[in-house]
């Protein structure tokens, strides 16, 4: 049997609920504990017909900075605003405007990643964000494929690294990836 006790889930025991390794991240195992009173122990009861909607079709995600499934384009700040495009319809580089889909983006609520209108594939750090190459891929919602727009900024959620034009080169064709926010013009769209 369990009580809601301030921010506790408690048993009879006086153990707690607690995320398994305090690790926030999907799947975890929810266990009972000893309480200590750290962050992973701690929860709120929110009642199913006060939890807000999540955002639709042309509305803002506040979180996200972005609106749902509304298209855009991402445009360098780099002199030339370039366009952020797929060479080979899979890795991320910058080119002059140019009306195909492969620079049209949206914002799909569901998976929270950034989509291509070319094939509907979302944005991804290659290799699972083991490197700091951009491309998109099928769709898995993985740390590596959420981003949000803040600041002028696409900023992946978990690591917090931010897109840009690798080498800070503005020229045709030159490569995105991911890096350390730094601040330049080169990570700002």
């Amino acid at each position: 049997m369990f009580r809601k006790e301030g921010d506790f889930i408690v048993n009879e025991k006086g153990k707690v609920l607690d995320v398994s390794g305090g690790v926030d991240a999907e799947n975890r195992n929810v266990i009972v504990h000893n309480k200590h009173g750290k962050v992973n122990q701690r929860w709120k009861v929110i009642y199913a017909d006060e939890y807000p909607d999540e955002p639709k079709k042309g509305e803002l995600n506040e979180k996200f900075g972005i609106y749902v499934e509304r298209d855009f384009y991402v445009v360098s700040e780099l002199s030339s605003h370039r366009y952020l495009d797929l060479i080979n319809n899979r890795n991320m580089v910058i080119k002059t405007r140019n009306g195909r889909k492969t620079q049209i983006w949206y914002f799909h609520q569901q998976s929270l990643t950034i989509r291509t209108r070319y094939n509907n594939q979302s944005w991804d750090i290659k290799s699972a964000g083991r490197t700091s190459d951009m491309q998109i891929w099928s769709t898995n919602s993985g740390w590596f494929q959420v981003f949000k727009y803040e600041n002028g900024q696409f900023t992946n959620w978990s690591n917090n690294k931010v897109v840009e034009v690798k080498g800070n080169k503005d020229q045709e064709g030159a490569p995105v990836g991911v890096w350390g926010n730094n601040g330049g013009k080169h990570q700002r769209w």
